[in-house]
């Protein structure tokens, strides 16, 4: 079983993974012979903070909720991704009514609702040149919607187009006090990009997603496979990402002592195996603790 402190990390930082629901990390997360239901529960003894992804591809049930709010501690935080009904199929317009029942479906988590995820599509050159440069059509469309987000909800946005992230966008969302995710993903810029680039943090607290290339490590999952007679997914790391991760804990260590909250979720797809990856970056901090040069902006 995983043995996880996270005892190096600031107050502030809340270390998860995206999703709790995963068969292959029984005996690292959850005892041998542990049902379904009872993931959250193991899940939440080692991390005070989950993603759930589920929220996007439908409400969920007011019964499910009430499950995660009685299975997991006071202090517990959920964020959550918005229904794909509203940031993909309806493109934020027309989507109002679809909104507040994702609102109230969420109730029951009470002040365990942390932020909430509008996660966008990546837009091809090919597909719409202006729009993949610009990202004008979708600032249009945001700017229309953010007036909808209640006071006291924590939003954050996740777009795809690295050069979208600049001063019409950051502006927008800072206006707004919504959270631009910074992700460590293929298309998106690293952390030093980020450092050396218009301030990203445009609320009170920053939000971190390791999401690593799904087609890439699909690929190694499947070369494990037949090399190797690999039989599980997500249980082990496939790929040494120590030195980007280092390059994270720099930016990190400067936006935690910015941010109220820095809440930062690793996907399975980054290495191969999220709370081994979770383990590793704690590991790192520890071992850097005292040695970061950044100063923060």
């Amino acid at each position: 079983m995983l043995d996880l402190d996270l005892s190096p990390l600031p107050p502030g930082l809340r270390l998860g993974t995206s999703s709790f629901r995963t068969p292959d990390w029984t005996g690292l997360v959850y005892p041998p012979g542990t049902k379904p239901g009872d993931y959250l529960t193991h899940y939440a003894r080692l991390f005070p903070t989950v993603e759930i992804d589920a929220t996007f591809y439908a409400v969920p049930a007011r019964t499910t909720v009430e499950g995660w709010a009685r299975k997991t501690p006071d202090n517990f935080v959920f964020s959550l991704k918005v229904p794909q009904a509203i940031t993909h199929a309806a493109r934020l317009e027309g989507c109002a009514a679809q909104w507040q029942l994702f609102l109230a479906a969420l109730a029951p988590l009470g002040p365990k609702r942390g932020p909430l995820l509008f996660q966008f599509p990546y837009v091809a050159k090919g597909a719409d040149a202006h729009e993949y440069e610009t990202g004008d059509d979708f600032r249009r469309r945001l700017a229309a919607f953010l007036p909808l987000i209640p006071e006291g909800v924590r939003a954050v946005v996740e777009v795809r187009n690295a050069k979208w992230v600049a001063p019409p966008l950051l502006d927008l969302l800072r206006a707004h006090g919504v959270g631009l995710a910074l992700t460590a993903y293929y298309t998106m810029p690293g952390p030093d990009r980020l450092l050396a680039g218009p301030d990203p943090l445009t609320a009170g607290f920053a939000y971190v997603r390791f999401l690593g290339d799904h087609k890439r490590m699909d690929g190694l999952i499947a070369q494990a496979r037949r090399e190797r007679g690999k039989t599980r997914e997500w249980d082990e790391l496939l790929l040494d990402r120590t030195q980007e991760l280092r390059a994270w804990i720099v930016a990190l260590r400067a936006w935690s002592s910015r941010a109220n909250e820095l809440y930062t979720f690793i996907n399975n797809h980054y290495a191969g195996c999220a709370p081994l990856t979770a383990a590793q970056l704690v590991e790192l901090w520890r071992e850097t603790a005292g040695s970061a040069s950044s100063t923060p902006r």
